[in-house]
């Protein structure tokens, strides 16, 4: 999850949350040289994205460990290329390294890099 450009420190709000000391401590264990903190508004930001239909994955064709054959049930939206896969069409779920499982486009898994949507135009803040 890596940061986008976001507010300055000096620009937030304080704000207290109770943790307990074990998930506290695995936060810190997760977030590195960023610090638990900045790994916690990422956390933030990523569910507000998703919760308000902003949220535009931002996957490569690196990111796919695997894929199954599926059947769109409703329109999706290729996380490769960012083009319409619609209801009942034929597409992928790939697993990607991270453990998730996105929508790819027949498409998708054959396109040229110049085809894919880079992550300049994929970053939604």
């Amino acid at each position: 999850m890596p940061t986008a450009n976001r507010t300055s420190t000096t620009e937030m709000e304080v704000t207290s949350i109770r943790l307990e000391r074990t998930l506290k401590d695995n936060l810190k264990a997760l977030s590195g040289n960023r610090g638990y903190q900045a790994l916690i508004r990422d956390i933030l930001w990523n569910y507000v994205q998703q919760k308000s239909g902003d949220y535009r994955p931002q996957f490569s064709k690196a990111d796919i460990r695997s894929t199954i054959e599926a059947v769109a049930r409703k329109d999706e939206s290729c996380v490769l290329t960012g083009k319409l896969i619609q209801e009942n069409d034929t597409m992928f779920l790939g697993l990607t390294i991270y453990g998730d499982l996105v929508p790819i486009s027949k498409a998708g898994l054959t396109a040229k890099s110049k085809d894919l949507i880079s992550n300049k135009e994929s970053v939604v803040r």
